[in-house]
């Protein structure tokens, strides 16, 4: 049974800031009592877990941090997060071209990702599809009260056609496992900057459990739940927090006035003000495809920071014995990944040099699933 109601956290979300600091430390404070001081901050070196910290050090100094090194970050992330003290770089036992290989390729969202992941594996093992999750990518769920459920994805069936194997493991393998493990051998538990309004899958979450999940296997605490994207940057720039340089700055969004100081910065006045930061809006896995249809330049973008990761992630790529696209020694084949989603799903992906990586790597066996004239 849920804890709580949408209506509890549109409340929530739409309260002034310094309530919702208030009430965060609140959490932090009822969370680090409840385990007597043995907590720590999950700390990404993003703009959101900075923020997290900060409070949580303004209650408790002395609290640790942890940070995993799953070689996705972008350099100044990495060493941001490694510059403040007291945090502990973990590392998973598996890198990323890795489970590429064993699971599939994070594509579109976490929750879309392991629908296909269980309805690809239970045709790959010759087992009964889970009927349900084949009816969300049908469209044919129907809610409690027979209208179509809202969890239905039919827009993405196409991606059962892959010619890749798709999965949502790559969190699991590269940050919760390490995680896990670091919080078992140091008896701790986490806290973890995750807000309701990132995903379906979150906000679910929090209205079954609310911001400190105490009741689950490994408790856990969201104390910034209920906060959004603009409470971000309002707190950094209010507070002047120091960030990751891939973000830029934060700023007063752009008000379409070039080369004309905004009023807000004139007067000094920043209420009501929107933000926006200068460099990346988000950084997380830097190339990994989750929410890569709300940031279609995410690749490009990485390319004029980062060229030489950029290259490794888009070349390179081969099939395997079963005929499933997968990286290869030369790189990790995303070139092909995002011309296929853009071939057949429209998606519009930015894919830089395209044309170069076309016709370094495509093989008359690439042309018949892209649909191209076999040369």
């Amino acid at each position: 049974m849920a804890r709580h109601e949408m209506w509890e956290l549109r409340q929530m979300q739409s309260l002034p800031l310094q309530a919702k600091i208030r009430m965060t430390e609140y959490r932090i404070r009822q969370w680090y009592e409840e385990f007597d001081g043995q907590v720590y901050v999950s700390f990404s070196g993003g703009k959101d877990s900075t923020v997290l910290l900060d409070i949580a050090r303004k209650l408790y100094p002395d609290i640790p941090a942890i940070w995993v090194n799953t070689g996705l970050e972008y350099p100044s992330v990495r060493r941001f997060a490694l510059s403040k003290e007291n945090v502990t770089e973990l590392r998973p036992k598996m890198n990323f071209r890795d489970v590429i290989i064993k699971y599939g390729y994070p594509i579109i969202g976490k929750e879309v990702s392991q629908i296909l992941w269980e309805v690809q594996k239970s045709k790959r093992e010759g087992k009964d599809i889970p009927i349900y999750r084949l009816k969300r990518l049908n469209g044919e769920a129907i809610d409690k009260d027979g209208n179509p459920s809202q969890y239905n994805i039919p827009q993405w069936k196409f991606l059962l056609d892959a010619p890749f194997n798709i999965s949502h493991k790559c969190c699991d393998v590269m940050k919760k496992n390490p995680a896990k493990k670091y919080g078992k051998e140091n008896e701790s538990v986490g806290i973890i900057a995750t807000m309701a309004d990132e995903s379906r899958l979150r906000q679910t979450k929090w209205l079954k459990h609310g911001c400190n999940a105490f009741d689950l296997k490994i408790p856990q605490s969201n104390p910034m739940s209920f906060w959004t994207e603009q409470d971000v940057l309002t707190y950094i720039h209010t507070y002047n927090l120091t960030i990751a340089d891939a973000y830029g700055q934060v700023v007063v969004k752009n008000d379409g006035v070039d080369g004309q100081m905004n009023i807000h910065d004139c007067i000094g006045d920043y209420r009501g003000c929107q933000y926006e930061t200068t460099g990346c809006k988000r950084t997380g896995c830097a190339f990994c495809l989750f929410g890569i249809r709300q940031d279609l330049e995410r690749i490009s973008r990485l390319q004029k920071e980062e060229p030489k990761i950029a290259d490794y992630v888009l070349r390179g790529g081969e099939f395997s014995e079963s005929g499933m696209w997968q990286p290869s020694k030369d790189g990790l084949g995303y070139w092909f990944v995002l011309e296929w989603l853009n071939m057949h799903g429209n998606l519009k992906i930015g894919i830089p040099n395209r044309d170069c990586y076309m016709d370094k790597y495509c093989t008359e066996e690439n042309r018949k699933y892209l649909e191209l004239e076999v040369k």
